[in-house]
């Protein structure tokens, strides 16, 4: 007969490998031969959590503890038991009396800081944290916890004071550096990527920190962006390849294999439907925003809707278990009041098309009231809409309820919000429904997926000619949905007399857009039509052609084309972009996800654009800019249509010169020109959405 010890041993040892199943055969059988093991019982306990079965776990929890009052371990599986069955009072009187039990016990702790952190506060967890350390000093296990606690709980700066008040002492513990680099990044880029590198060389075999180094590189921007994307590469390739990835560690790599167009290792993550579902459900909406380039089919499409579905009502799960305090409503007066809520009301593409609104803003109308999130310096654009706006409040350490609470208090007529999922932005602010009536506008080109959001803006064009590919009513303005910011879109950049074939002898293709919108059929697209005129070359206006991985990727392509590396041209620039224009004569669409500032710049800089639109909202974008240009011809329907209409183009010297000396002049002359009859517009539509919106509420 196997001994207690020797059942026990085996029985830990297969819960190791994860082989359950075996585990709980040899678990009963140690139990019907020897009733009264109670480390069995625990084990057992342990076995029937991981096989998601918590009564049961509970039941041999309780009778591990009742054959040994004092045994820690059973006091701390019971509570873990209790808290799998959400009775989370009982679960932390238990592991309190398992601390009591055994005060060494890091599992105890560390598992009541947990509940505390998620049922009470985070202080108290903190407190519980600081007993145990004081009991024990040297524990990592427990300083790793309480530094986790602190990162995760909205405590960056007493979560890096922590982690510096132990560098003296744990020099060479690898999630110190790994926590403390990830943290010290954000303000301090290079010193923390010091760090982050460190963390991998103490750990060689930990994804964590090589991922969080990639996420970091990621983000660098300026002279090294180029060399960061390749050592980010250089990581990615040294992961082991064993490693489960979790949904945000699977959109850090999705983010950089787009960014250098490392296609076939981005199609070795996942499908579009099991990447999209595994982001949704764990709640990464920003992940969704870069998964509008990879739609295939109308089937892709409706997925995409199901994901932004999932994402939302995840986002919106804790403000639905919130109580909010509603304001008292407001008298009906003029003038309304109208909210954007929006972390990129400054020089950015956002603040861009906002412009006009605030420029043309009718104060006996409209007041309006701003809500960010960032802590970044003002400028100019940004200081300018804090001119004109009654209210404009930052508030990046505020949470999203305190957030929604604030804006609920200045009793909006309308809240619009500007950036989707974007980076920086909160969309679960408005699952608190701190406004009556709440739009999407600008910055995300695609419904949001949240069910407080009651319409998105639109324009005739632009409109999805299937409704049932929009979540949201559709609001449509009469002409374009945008017009062109007088402090961005100005004579100051001027257009070369020349065109670009003038100066270099052939007609020049190019883009500026960014490169997570480039699939291997937009670059094969590219490459077919760079091919089909004699001695045309393609030229790419973005940082990434610093990055020697990206160039080798796309000159694979074109090449496979009959494109000689020659003729492909890399400008590595970010910002101060608007003159390298000059050296393309026709800029070439991405799709499905076309350009939206990207086809203004290129448009108001005398470069043509070719665009291929599609049934969905993000396909839809450039067709607007173009329709309300009164320039349809560009606009394919289809991908052969798009090849022959930038062959001809290219072909016709004559028309290619009337369009870059006359662009500018026809935006101008065109409602993307007419910032004030814009505002007008939409200001009325607004007026509308009140005045309908009142109406049904009354009647």
């Amino acid at each position: 007969m196997t001994s207690p010890a020797a059942a026990l041993e085996r029985g830990r040892a297969l819960v190791r490998a994860g082989r359950l199943d075996e585990a709980a055969r040899t678990a009963a059988a140690a139990l019907e031969a020897h009733p009264d093991c109670f480390e069995m019982w625990n084990l057992q306990s342990v076995l029937h959590r991981q096989m998601q079965r918590p009564e049961e776990a509970l039941v041999a929890a309780e009778r591990a503890i009742a054959l040994a009052p004092h045994y820690a371990a059973a006091r701390v599986n019971r509570g873990m038991a209790l808290r799998s069955l959400h009775r989370p009072i009982e679960a932390v009187e238990e592991l309190r009396a398992a601390t009591r039990c055994d005060r060494n016990l890091a599992a105890a702790w560390l598992t009541l800081a947990e509940l505390l952190a998620e049922h009470a506060d985070v202080d108290d967890a903190a407190a519980a944290l600081d007993e145990a350390i004081a009991i024990n000093p040297d524990n990592l296990a427990l300083l790793e916890g309480k530094a986790v606690l602190l990162r995760t709980s909205a405590s960056p700066q007493r979560a890096e004071e922590f982690l510096r008040s132990l560098e003296g002492r744990f020099p060479d513990v690898a999630w110190l550096q790994f926590y403390l680099g990830d943290l010290v990044a954000a303000h301090d880029p290079e010193a923390g990527q010091r760090r982050l590198r460190r963390a991998c060389e103490l750990e060689p075999a930990a994804a964590a920190p090589r991922l969080a180094l990639i996420q970091h590189l990621l983000w660098t921007s300026g002279d090294k962006e180029g060399a960061a994307l390749d050592e980010a590469c250089a990581l990615a390739a040294r992961l082991p390849a064993t490693t489960a990835m979790a949904p945000a560690e699977n959109k850090v790599l999705r983010d950089l294999y787009s960014r250098v167009c490392a296609f076939e290792a981005m199609d070795r993550l996942g499908d579009f439907r099991t990447l999209g579902r595994s982001w949704a459900a764990a709640g990464l909406h920003t992940a969704l925003f870069r998964h509008l380039a990879r739609v295939a089919s109308d089937a892709d499409r409706r997925e995409l809707l199901e994901q932004h579905r999932i994402a939302a009502d995840r986002l919106a799960a804790k403000a639905r278990t919130k109580a909010q305090r509603v304001a008292e409503p407001r008298a009906r007066s003029s003038p309304l009041r109208l909210g954007f809520l929006s972390s990129d009301l400054r020089r950015h593409p956002v603040g861009y098309f906002v412009e006009p609104l605030f420029r043309h803003l009718d104060p006996a109308r409209f007041e309006i009231f701003c809500y960010g999130f960032d802590n970044r310096p003002s400028d100019s654009l940004q200081s300018f809409f804090r001119s004109r706006a009654t209210v404009f409040r930052r508030m990046p350490e505020a949470t999203s309820q305190e957030a929604a609470q604030a804006i609920a208090d200045d009793r909006l007529d309308v809240l619009i919000e500007l950036g989707g999922s974007t980076q920086g932005n909160r969309l679960d602010v408005l699952a608190y429904r701190p406004a009556p009536r709440q739009l999407s506008w600008l910055g995300y080109p695609h419904s949001a997926g949240l069910a407080e959001i009651d319409g998105l803006i639109c324009d005739p064009w632009n409109l999805p000619p299937d409704r049932t590919m929009l979540l949201e009513r559709p609001w449509v303005l009469p002409r374009s949905w945008i017009a062109l910011g007088r402090s961005t879109f100005s004579e100051a950049e001027a257009i070369d007399a020349e065109p670009a074939e003038a100066r270099s002898g052939a007609v020049t293709f190019g883009t500026a857009n960014n490169p997570y919108k480039y699939t291997g059929t937009v670059l094969r697209t590219w490459a077919a039509i760079t091919a089909a005129v004699p001695d045309a070359r393609f030229a790419f206006i973005r940082p990434e052609g610093g990055s020697a991985v990206f160039r080798a990727n796309v000159h694979r392509i074109f090449e496979a084309a009959g494109v000689s590396p020659e003729r492909v041209v890399f400008h590595a620039v970010r910002g101060g972009h608007l003159r390298w224009y000059d050296e393309i004569d026709i800029a070439l669409d991405t799709f499905p996800l076309t350009g939206g500032t990207t086809t203004v710049e290129a448009l108001w800089m005398g470069a043509p654009v070719v665009s291929l639109k599609g049934p969905a909202f993000f396909e839809r974008l450039s067709w607007s800019i173009l329709a309300n240009l009164g320039l349809q011809e560009p606009v394919a329907d289809d991908l052969e249509s798009y090849h022959a209409i930038a062959v001809d183009l290219a072909m016709d010297r004559t028309r290619r010169a009337e369009l870059h000396a006359g662009l500018r002049a026809r935006m101008k002359a065109s409602p993307l020109g007419d910032a004030a009859g814009f505002a007008r517009d939409f200001f009325d539509l607004i007026e509308r959405v009140v005045r309908e919106e009142t109406a049904v509420a009354t009647a």
